[in-house]
């Protein structure tokens, strides 16, 4: 039954408003007692006080946090070991 799950494919598609995605080069994270939330935002160069204009908010299970710092955490080192390579 596992491997019918693994061999299932999945689609996922994109309203062209949202394809090109949004930058963001801050991020920050709230618990509560059911969810995660996390405000992405991008840090408005050359103003004082700093400031920063949130361009997403997720929310997010617990059980969906983890298993996305899962998938984060090894994308990023796969990146790593492949930057190595070359």
């Amino acid at each position: 039954m596992a491997d019918e799950q693994q061999k299932r494919k999945i689609q996922v598609k994109f309203d062209s408003d949202q394809e090109a995605g949004v930058y963001s080069n801050a991020i920050s994270v709230h618990l509560k007692k059911n969810e995660v939330v996390m405000d992405f935002g991008y840090i408005i160069p050359n103003v004082d006080p700093t400031t920063i204009k949130v361009v997403s908010r997720i929310n997010v299970t617990h059980e969906t946090a983890e298993s996305f710092l899962k998938v984060l955490s090894n994308a990023v080192l796969d990146w790593k070991n492949k930057q190595k390579k070359a």
